[in-house]
């Protein structure tokens, strides 16, 4: 009895320090994105209670299969988009190695990386939110925000702080049920370091971070990853600097991934994939605009812009009347 217990415990020991090892492993590794090991555990419940809804416990088998063959066979470095499997919705295999430099060769041919926990996938989807540049609508209410708003838009400024804020609690939302893991957190920030990835930040009167959003440039479209918002309209306000300043460089298209209320009305419309894959043939390989990226125009201003190219008319100015000239009669 005595021999069991002590290899009991020392079993314990040995399992407690391998926990410890990996979790002091994963700090040094994921750095100042590192998350506490109970936030952890809380995002692979939440995570786990997500997959197991009646609209995706269907697609688990055929997630469990597809994963395992492709891990036996090594892993995926970058996703053919020739080699996608019908379910789960174009799963594209699992990540191999993934850094700054597979991230950004998956997105040329329509890739992302995501998951609530375990080893990061890679995806596509059958139809894509994407929004034209010339297609992107702003509401009478919110150019009238943005004309009194007190707020300031800045680009790049604090990209770390945001993808932090993107990942955290919001409304609706548990804290822990992200797909903007520490991994993810860290290949960003290094794609912002590289020039690829850039931020929005909406700072309020007082100089808090209210609102922002990031997303990665490849080529002439620009992949909107997410976006939050501490205050009213905080987000809308950063998002629409952003497109106005995109279709001043000459980008022709933004991608939101998957349908939700505030894409659509932006203007974001479904978009099949096939074509969506030809958009990034033809633009998203040169173009984009280089190195960190800086705000030149006013959130006044851009509440004047017109997506369609054409000036935005300004109000008619009032001008007085002439006064009238007294009448001169003529001598006879």
């Amino acid at each position: 009895m005595g021999t069991a217990i002590l290899m009991v415990g020392a079993l314990a020991v040995a399992a407690g320090a391998t926990v410890a090892g990996m979790l002091a492993w994963r700090a040094r590794r994921d750095g100042p994105f590192a998350e506490q090991p109970v936030f952890t555990v809380q995002r692979w419940i939440l995570g786990t209670l997500y997959a197991l809804r009646p609209v995706r416990i269907g697609d688990l088998p055929y997630l469990f299969y597809y994963g395992a063959r492709d891990m036996l066979r090594g892993g995926t470095h970058v996703p053919d988009p020739a080699r996608t499997e019908p379910r789960p919705d174009t799963f594209g295999g699992i990540c191999r190695d993934i850094s700054p430099e597979t991230v950004l060769a998956a997105a040329r041919q329509g890739f992302f990386p995501w998951c609530h926990f375990g080893p990061l996938k890679w995806w596509t989807r059958n139809e894509r939110m994407v929004l034209l540049t010339s297609d992107f609508r702003m509401t009478k209410n919110l150019r009238r925000i943005m004309r009194k708003a007190p707020h300031r838009v800045t680009f790049d400024q604090a990209f770390d702080d945001v993808i932090r804020c993107c990942a955290g609690r919001r409304k609706n939302r548990l804290y822990g049920l992200t797909w903007i893991t520490p991994t993810i957190m860290r290949i960003y920030s290094e794609l912002h370091r590289l020039g690829h990835a850039h931020s929005f930040e909406v700072w309020n009167a007082e100089g808090v971070l209210v609102g922002g959003g990031y997303g990665l440039s490849v080529g002439k479209v620009f992949y909107t990853e997410s976006q939050f918002s501490h205050e009213s309209n905080a987000s809308k306000m950063g998002f629409a600097a952003l497109m106005a300043h995109l279709a001043k460089w000459g980008y022709v298209a933004n991608d939101g991934k998957a349908p939700t209320p505030t894409l659509e009305e932006a203007g974001f419309k479904l978009m099949p994939r096939k074509a969506f894959e030809a958009l990034l043939t033809e633009h998203g390989t040169a173009g984009d605009h280089p190195g960190a990226w800086t705000v030149t125009t006013t959130l006044a201003e851009v509440a004047e812009w017109d997506p369609s190219g054409k000036a935005a008319a300004p109000s008619p100015a009032k001008t007085a009347k002439p006064p009238k000239l007294p009448k001169v009669k003529s001598a006879a």
